[in-house]
């Protein structure tokens, strides 16, 4: 008999209670591990750069460009496994929890032990292609063979976080995101000094320190899942689960792939404009670097109000709780218009203070950076709001059209417009660009959100879609659900 849980509200539950409340709570911890995991890259871009100096800088800029390539490639399949689990959670069938963690964690681990060992192996390759300058490449190599190793550790432990998400709980993630945050940061000047009992290991030790943390951090954090017997681990009969199960591996391929390949596209977007900003001279392209630094935090809120917005839809889209959709789908607009707001209208006051923390107060980038700030950075409060819209169409499994608008917003509405337009009113169009796309992002996305066929669809086939009533025996076993790797419009 399939296992149900209790009727009444438990822990991780997202289909009951006020919906802004619950919504927030469940976001801020998303929003702190976001914070956390950006100030470690900071933080440690300042110890590579006053301890080994401008090139091993470069080296590990050239590195993470890589690394963030190859989490964007898993982040799909991490991100579909989530829904999956949301939705089972949702319906409160836990033994179709246990199996997509199963299949998926197999899968997902084993992606991530061929990037690492193909990485390692043509690391020179990779970096070659990237243009890596001479005087990093060393660097670069040795600091990217170390982050080759740690992959698997850190796909890992990723994937665990957004199951755990997906499963209601977004405060685990983020007290083991602390730990590794906390262990990097320390050991990254002691590894790379050789301070006290550590080895000098140069570059390799701030890759070293990294991980360190990460491994530590996922084996804590397993290590707590099982001794709490979290109702997700897979233990005893629950371990023959890890073998994949075809139908259900379908889907997280198919429905993860398009997810992943969102932030490929933004990606391919953001070094489109950047090469175009470099043909304007190293102030100018400095003004911009600086910019979008800021840009990064001003985006956090959106990114974790939609990862919280795509948990709770999913689980009350496993519920059958459509009624509550449209609630939690305009909360997070509500929440996203606030803070990304407040954050943006801040930079907007307080714009030179902020950039003179990167560069020098006689500095003419302040005044092309401050430029560049009031006609950009207001339009990440409309594109905040198209992520919050794409996380509540995703977790019905709604994956395509979030691309399809992406790659017409992103790719060719904004680069179209930087590179067109400049020749009319030159550097202007780069920074104007990112309203031209956030518009036409978010006016597509309501359009999709409004009209779209989204709610008609389901990632597992005996979920009830909008309009049918959800199954209510909770003493009832239920059957195995019906994987479906496509649907109309998804």
């Amino acid at each position: 008999m399939d296992e149900k849980m209790p009727a009444r509200r438990r822990t991780g539950d997202l289909t009951s209670g006020p919906i802004p409340r619950t919504l927030l709570l469940f976001a801020l911890p998303v929003l702190g591990a976001n914070v956390l995991q950006s100030l470690n890259g900071s933080i440690n871009a300042v110890w590579v750069g006053r301890f080994l100096g401008e090139a091993a800088l470069t080296a590990t800029s050239n590195a993470n460009l890589v690394l963030f390539l190859i989490l964007g490639t898993v982040f799909g399949i991490g991100m579909a496994a989530t829904i999956l689990v949301a939705q089972s959670v949702g319906a409160r069938d836990l033994p179709e929890a246990r199996r997509i963690v199963g299949t998926s964690a197999t899968f997902f681990f084993a992606v991530s032990v061929v990037f690492a060992v193909c990485g390692w192996i043509w690391v020179d390759a990779i970096l070659n292609a990237l243009g890596t300058p001479a005087d990093a490449l060393p660097l670069a190599r040795s600091y990217l063979r170390i982050i080759f190793v740690g992959v698997p550790m850190m796909n890992l432990l990723s994937f665990v976080m957004t199951v755990l998400r997906g499963a209601g709980d977004s405060r685990t993630p983020f007290f083991f995101m602390a730990l590794a945050v906390v262990l990097d940061i320390v050991l990254n000047p002691l590894l790379i000094r050789g301070i006290g009992p550590f080895p000098e290991l140069g570059i390799a030790g701030s890759a070293t320190a990294t991980l360190i943390g990460q491994t530590v951090s996922v084996i804590a954090i397993l290590v707590m899942l099982y001794a709490r017997k979290h109702p997700l681990r897979l233990a005893g009969a629950n371990l023959a689960l890890l073998r994949p199960d075809p139908a259900l591996l379908r889907i997280v391929v198919f429905k993860g792939v398009p997810m992943g390949l969102q932030m490929i596209v933004i990606s391919v977007a953001a070094l489109t404009v950047m090469g175009m900003v470099n043909s304007y001279g190293s102030q100018v392209a400095a003004a911009y670097g600086i910019a979008a630094q800021l840009w990064t935090y001003i985006q956090m809120p959106a990114l974790a109000i939609g990862a919280a917005v795509s948990s709770m839809a999913a689980q009350n889209v496993g519920a059958g709780r459509w009624d509550r959709i449209g609630h939690i789908a305009m909360s997070g607009v509500g929440f996203n218009l606030v803070l990304t707001g407040a954050l943006v209208a801040l930079l907007f006051v307080f714009d030179r203070p902020v950039l003179g923390l990167f560069l020098s107060s006689d500095s003419a980038a302040i005044d092309i950076a401050a430029h560049i700030n009031n006609v950009a950075s207001w339009s990440f409060i409309l594109f905040g709001v198209t992520i919050v819209l794409f996380a509540t169409v995703r977790a019905t499994g709604a994956v395509m059209p979030p691309l399809i608008i992406l790659v017409i917003s992103v790719l060719i509405v904004r680069t179209g417009f930087a590179y067109f337009v400049r020749s009319v009113i030159g550097e202007e169009a780069l920074w104007w660009s990112f309203p031209a796309g956030s518009i036409a992002s978010l006016l597509l996305a309501a359009g999709y959100y409004r009209f779209g066929r989204w709610r008609t669809m389901h990632m597992i086939e005996d979920r009830p879609a909008a309009g049918e009533p959800p199954d209510t025996g909770l003493g009832v076993p239920r059957q195995r659900a019906h994987l479906s790797p496509e649907t109309p419009n998804g």
